[in-house]
């Protein structure tokens, strides 16, 4: 049975909302009525509509009022404006205010059918997004760095002030927060862009490994050192370097890591020789390092001198009306990247984004569209298309998921793959899920040849 579209008819007079529920009915229409611009709003955060069908003059809040907020919510949710008082002046602010058409009344039956079947069709955020981004400013380059949200924009305003400093910094935030990019658009918006920008994962990497990574070492130092081997301090020289997970390093390391920050010099892994070096550190952790100083796990004076600037990102559920922005940013990449022509999301899709909890943040999301993108065969991504809309979403561990006499290794690597597509590739998520760390996860993704 095909599904119908849902409409919301916002209007004080009971006479006309009557009338426009017999008519929409009998377009075959699910419609549902609202008595005032405040209501409209409540019912446009809690269920998902096609279309907005408004009058511009209501007593507790107006139609314009309204559709400020419901914009502001859902950019996705087409909005026509219906009004009495026919003027220029109303007609343009509602377009301005992101309205789709603006009707008059007596309303042409034939001109709202046709308005309302046109705006269902091009739905889509292209023109909005591109005025978001740009309002943010263009006092820096901001690495594709998105978002109109209070705590986004103050984050980037940070950015672009410490940017051109010398000054060590710490992002923190939960895992697929974008403290990589936050750390990109650090260093190429500062003096040293010219100079490398080299990037390391201290929770992937053991702590002998690490060590040689950082430092470099000779020949001969260990097994399997068969030449010298420059280190990521010296390959960042002139340029900075961003030490993500920081937390995880182990204590020998963090002494190693401070004598380098305090001198700016230090010795190749089996060498006698010093090295001096000129590199901005940019560090990142999605651990609370009060907590791990307190338990022994940090340095605290380690802390003091990564601390200089922190930035704090926050998590994507805190900043949905960034969402929108992000999923169409995302939407045309993929789109491109899978030669694709999608146009956007449909109203109900674009309602289950702004309201899941997004455990894996940011990546999630990109993850998400991703998917639907490849997987889908119309012009707008709906619920289908997208993972977080699945069935067994809610479910991840459920024992239909596992079936039939397997071998504990497929089972393992089964509930490991399934964890990791529900997290949407989060693997700090996915390992507290598991119940084990994240050094773990790594090692049995890279053992089930998800990692190379």
């Amino acid at each position: 049975m095909e599904k119908k579209n849902t409409i919301l008819v916002v209007d004080d007079d009971p006479g006309h909302r009557t009338m426009l529920r017999t008519l929409l009915s009998g377009w075959g229409y699910a419609v549902t009525e609202a008595d005032d611009g405040a209501a409209a709003i409540e019912k446009v955060q809690h269920q998902a509509f096609d279309l907005v069908l408004m009058d511009v003059r209501m007593i507790k809040i107006s139609g314009l009022q309204a559709l400020t907020e419901i914009k502001a919510f859902n950019p996705s949710i087409p909005v026509i404006i219906m009004t009495a008082f026919s003027s220029v002046e109303t007609a343009v602010e509602a377009l301005k205010s992101g309205a789709y058409d603006y009707l008059t009344k007596p309303l042409d039956f034939d001109e709202l059918h046709l308005t309302m079947e046109r705006a269902m069709e091009h739905v889509h955020l292209k023109e909005e997004n591109r005025l978001l981004r740009e309002s943010l400013g263009k006092h820096f380059d901001r690495q594709n760095l998105i978002g109109r949200s209070q705590a986004m924009v103050r984050l980037l305003e940070t950015v672009a002030q410490v940017s051109p400093s010398e000054a060590t910094v710490l992002i923190t935030g939960e895992s697929g927060t974008g403290k990589e990019m936050i750390a990109g658009a650090i260093h190429f918006n500062s003096p040293r862009k010219e100079a490398p920008f080299v990037k390391i994962n201290c929770a992937a990497i053991t702590e002998t490994l690490l060590e040689s990574e950082l430092f470099g070492h000779e020949k001969g130092a260990f097994t399997g050192a068969y030449k010298r081997k420059e280190g990521r301090f010296l390959q960042g020289h002139r340029g900075t370097l961003f030490l993500d997970e920081v937390s995880e390093m182990s204590p020998s390391m963090q002494v190693k890591l401070l004598r380098v920050l305090q001198e700016r010099e230090f010795t190749r892994v089996g060498g006698d020789e010093v090295i001096r070096v000129d590199v901005r550190v940019i560090a990142a952790t999605n651990k609370d390092l009060f907590r791990e100083i307190e338990t022994g796990r940090f340095r605290e004076d380690l802390y003091y001198r990564l601390n200089v600037v922190t930035l704090v990102l926050p998590p994507l559920r805190q900043r949905r009306e960034d969402i929108p922005l992000l999923a169409q940013h995302f939407l045309r990449i993929f789109s491109e990247k899978n030669h694709k022509k999608m146009k956007g999301f449909t109203p109900q899709a674009m309602d289950g984004l702004l309201k899941h909890e997004w455990p894996g943040n940011v990546r999630e999301l990109m993850n998400a569209v991703e998917r639907g993108v490849v997987l889908t065969r119309a012009e707008y991504l709906d619920t289908g298309d997208l993972p977080l809309f699945a069935p067994d979403a809610a479910k991840p561990f459920s024992k239909e998921t596992i079936s039939g006499n397997l071998p504990l290794d497929e089972v393992e690597k089964a509930t490991i793959l399934n964890a990791m597509e529900i997290t949407g590739g989060n693997k700090s998520e996915a390992a507290r899920r598991l119940g084990i760390t994240r050094k773990t996860l790594h090692a049995k993704l890279k053992k089930y040849g998800v990692l190379s």
